[in-house]
């Protein structure tokens, strides 16, 4: 079975393509397209300069780098962010300073991934009782431990 295609549209110039930093990565690396500063506790919305196709039953979620966010602080906001495949808009990344020195970034810089899983559509049928589980959450939230 082959792998569904992600078609990429170059918005402006010098944005790039997302890029697998190794074979058989499942996150393709974003770049910022413009630069941003972002001081302790800031949030901004940078864009990547990209518009997407995530093929159908599929959705693309943009998650952290670990390394931005070990050493700077740097983290996606509402992580993962999720682009429905019906979205052709510019992907903006949410980024958070959650560190406590300013941190730039530059444009071409890594700074979110994108990861393709598979979003089946399911039909949603409301309901007196739910079918029998294991007994996890009957205890209610946070209830199987730390």
């Amino acid at each position: 079975m082959s792998a569904p295609a992600l078609a990429v549209r170059l918005l402006r110039t010098g944005a790039r393509a997302p890029v697998r930093a190794h074979p058989g990565d499942a996150g393709l690396d974003l770049v910022a397209a413009e630069p941003c500063h972002l001081d302790p506790g800031a949030r901004a919305a940078v864009p990547t300069g990209l518009a997407v196709a995530v093929p159908p039953g599929h959705a693309g979620l943009v998650v952290p780098r670990s390394g931005l966010a070990l050493r700077h602080g740097v983290t996606v906001a509402n992580a993962p962010g999720l682009i429905d495949s019906g979205y052709r808009g510019e992907l903006m990344v949410l980024l958070v300073n959650l560190g406590e020195s300013p941190h730039a970034i530059a444009a071409g810089d890594r700074i979110a991934q994108l990861v393709i899983v598979p979003a089946p559509a399911c039909d949603v049928r409301e309901t007196d009782e739910l079918p029998a589980s294991d007994g996890r959450g009957a205890g209610g939230f946070g209830s199987t431990g730390a």
